[in-house]
């Protein structure tokens, strides 16, 4: 096993991009200085006083003073028309001069694109007179400037001046920067694995984050424990140590068969976290390993260092694989060199697998994004283009569109694998595909839901696996929250199902599909199919040359099965940290049957509206729901948020109705109703994309939906049981072999908003 890499404090992300040449010598650009120095808890309110001091030159009438912000950001947005509200920025030069402010999300370079626009307007600044910039200006009462809601050690208003007024821009050299912490621990998270067999160790993972998810310091605090299920080892109580957001306790051991689950309770009694199910069951011969394959560090436009984000992965996140997928366009080959060796020095089989590889950032005229993953730290990385590089000695190597991609990867030698994915930019797999590389589509992100590009590969004829995963700019893979900003949804988690803890197993199941994804929760999810005599399965696409099947009885997700007439027996298990709230077996996009906990339960007063969708496939795929629903006829005892990830936009609840501010971005968002009468009134929803009304009697367990347009949006409601106890569920169906193929896989949707969708099984008959 490697050394397990280390330190003692946060590293400072390096520089990864080179502005273009200075017009004048930086020295002689002026100084810049901010007031108060910090720390700041994150998201919280502040004022903050940024002062720029004119340089050697000064600056002309018309020049400008340039503000930047990561594009990570999702600190407040700067106003400049109403002094009393929130994030109200005035500007003032010493000298009276008038300077005129804009905000504009995308002026300047990335990964500093965000940018605040101070120009002199009339009149200009000497050598040695000042322009100062008060974010959430309280003279006129503004409450203060909201900060981002992730910690950064490191934060930094870049400043950057065009004092002869010519357009060409010089950064303001010595920068200061501050830090923006994590505030108090307002929750706990408890992670153990998903499976294990009798007698094997397990572990516990128990972290404390701050009201945005950021990790939180709990130095010295004790937590008590609690187990059902057989586990030997757990001790009574544990205690974080000084400076710790987290802790792990090793050696515990899974005794007998049945599911384990773990409560922490504060010393009061106050119950903190709970654990996801671990199922103990006997050897299938493969290991569960949870990763987060697709992020990026601030080396390119996320945030931290590339080796603090290895170390959330491992050490606070608790997942056992983690990938790094920077834009390709923004790595040189400096950092190229530097981030496969991190990945070398941090993979540790058995404990903590890394992947290398990044992300192909083509345009989507061009084939949109590809996540691109190699088995060894030697791969080539063959841009998309050389924008943010200015050494451009290995120019050859870019590959300009999607096609030109897998061409130049199929040839390469390298061990490679890529998946489609939809970000800032979204994968066109009509464009290019390539059945060999190309071996899953990403349905959940950060960024939102994205069953659409599974279906549009189902339409395609493509025979791909489904993969879930954060593309978190926050430095924060396999934990990752959407934020205040363009974000969503909750970062994804994929499963992968592999016959060993290292890199070459995990490789092997990307290649065979095996995996399932989520929106985030660890639930344990098995899809298998007993199949006819004469069936073979195919790893490899069998419409590829030289793809070779084997003889088998059995499939499980991910398999591509070649089989004669007859039936497979499909058997589906899940078991979960909340409760069922419906399980889909689907043949490609087309819904076989749901199951609904509810529907064989008494009629129950519990009531879900939700909302869901999103405007369109690009960047600005947000739908605003802002509204409220009444309930009349009927009292209101309760409400549950649902995927309600902004804590500074809450649902709020009055009497008989609740409004609430809201967007999804393709997945869902909603309230859980309490109602004193089962059937008794009527609902009422509002919003400013469609509205539901309808009595509260003909609410059922299947939803009844109001089509938004659009992409996917909707407005639905449903039932629940009075009681959800359906955490593990088992289906065993009779599928038909047809004359076309079939696409099996399961969506399964938690009460608590997660959901999760199995890789397809595939299905051709003799003779196609």
């Amino acid at each position: 096993m490697n050394a397990v890499p280390s330190s003692t404090g946060p590293v400072r992300a390096r520089p990864n991009w080179v502005p273009q040449p200075p017009s004048i010598a930086p020295e002689l650009a002026g100084s810049v200085d901010i007031t108060p120095r910090g720390p700041f808890p994150a998201g919280s309110m502040q004022h903050i006083t940024l002062t720029y001091t004119a340089g050697r030159y000064g600056i002309d009438d018309t020049g400008t003073v340039r503000v930047c912000f990561r594009f990570a950001t999702d600190q407040g947005q700067p106003q400049f028309d109403d002094p009393k509200a929130a994030n109200f920025v005035s500007v003032e030069a010493s000298n009276g001069a008038v300077l005129d402010a804009r905000f504009d999300y995308k002026l300047n370079v990335r990964p500093f694109d965000r940018t605040l626009v101070i120009r002199v307007v009339k009149g200009y600044l000497k050598e040695g007179e000042t322009i100062t910039v008060r974010f959430g200006d309280p003279r006129g009462g503004s409450p203060g400037h909201r900060l981002q809601t992730f910690a950064d050690p490191f934060h930094e208003f870049q400043v950057l001046v065009d004092p002869i007024a010519c357009g060409h821009y010089v950064r303001v050299p010595d920068q200061p920067t501050f830090a923006i912490v994590a505030g108090p621990a307002t929750s706990f998270t408890a992670v153990m694995p998903t499976r294990r067999t009798p007698g094997e160790e397990a572990w516990l993972g128990i972290r404390a984050e701050d009201r945005w998810g950021n990790p939180a310091d709990v130095s010295g605090r004790t937590v008590r424990l609690a187990a059902t299920g057989s586990l030997a080892g757990l001790p009574q109580t544990a205690t974080f140590v000084p400076g710790a957001s987290s802790l792990r306790i090793d050696r515990l051991k899974a005794e007998a068969e049945g599911t384990v689950r773990i409560d922490v309770f504060d010393t009061d009694g106050t119950l903190l976290a709970g654990s996801n199910p671990l199922v103990v069951a006997p050897s299938d011969g493969l290991v569960r390993l949870w990763g987060d394959l697709h992020a990026q560090s601030g080396e390119t436009i996320g945030s931290s260092s590339a080796h603090d984000y290895m170390r959330f992965a491992r050490d606070i996140a608790f997942i056992d694989a983690v990938g790094h997928q920077g834009n390709d366009f923004q790595i040189t080959g400096e950092f190229w060199a530097e981030l496969n060796g991190l990945m070398a020095d941090f993979n540790a089989p058995g404990r903590f697998i890394t992947v290398p590889g990044y992300e192909w950032s083509g345009n989507t005229g061009l084939g949109g994004d590809r996540n691109v993953f190699f088995g060894t730290e030697a791969g080539t990385i063959r841009r998309s283009s050389h924008a943010l590089v200015p050494d451009r000695s290995d120019e050859a190597t870019d590959c300009v569109d999607a096609r030109d991609l897998f061409a130049a990867l199929a040839t390469s030698g390298d061990d490679v694998i890529c998946w489609a994915h939809c970000g800032g930019r979204y994968a066109d797999i009509a464009f290019a595909h390539d059945a060999d590389l190309e071996r899953a589509v990403e349905v959940h992100s950060s960024w939102g839901t994205f069953e659409w590009l599974l279906a549009d590969a189902f339409g395609l004829g493509y025979r791909v696996g489904v993969v879930c995963n954060s593309d978190g700019h926050k430095g924060r893979p396999g934990a990752e929250p959407p934020g205040a900003s363009m974000f969503g949804a909750l970062g994804g988690l994929t499963c992968f199902l592999t016959e060993r803890f290292d890199r070459a197993s995990l490789f092997d199941a990307m290649r065979a599909r095996h995996h399932y994804g989520t929106t985030g929760c660890r639930l344990d999810l098995e899809v298998k199919a007993a199949l006819p005599e004469g069936a073979n399965a195919f790893r490899d696409d069998p419409s590829l040359p030289g793809a070779t099947g084997r003889a088998a009885a059995q499939a499980i997700m991910g398999d591509i099965v070649r089989t004669p007439a007859g039936k497979v027996a499909l058997a589906v298990s899940v078991t979960a940290q909340s409760p069922i709230a419906a399980l889909e077996l689907r043949d490609g996009t087309a819904v076989i049957e749901t199951i609904r906990p509810a529907a064989a339960a008494p009629k129950g007063r519990r009531i879900v509206v939700a909302w869901s969708g999103a405007e369109y496939r690009g960047r600005f795929r947000q739908v605003v729901w802002d509204g409220g629903l009444t309930v009349s006829g009927n009292r209101i005892l309760a409400m549950k948020e649902i995927n309600f990830f902004n804590p500074d936009k809450p649902a709020k609840l009055d009497g008989d109705a609740v409004t609430w501010k809201s967007v999804t971005t393709g997945n869902f968002a909603g309230v859980e109703l309490t109602l004193a009468d089962a059937e008794a009134g009527e609902i009422a929803v509002e919003t400013p994309v469609g509205r539901l009304q309808c009595a509260i009697a003909d609410i059922g367990a299947a939803p009844m939906e109001i089509d938004c347009g659009k992409l996917d949006r909707k407005l639905s409601a449903w039932r629940l049981a009075d009681e959800g106890t359906a955490f593990s569920l088992d289906v065993a169906r009779e599928i038909e072999v047809s004359a076309a193929e079939r696409r099996l896989l399961v969506a399964v949707t938690l009460e608590d908003g997660h959901r999760a969708w199995s890789s397809p099984i595939y299905l051709i008959p003799e003779g196609m």
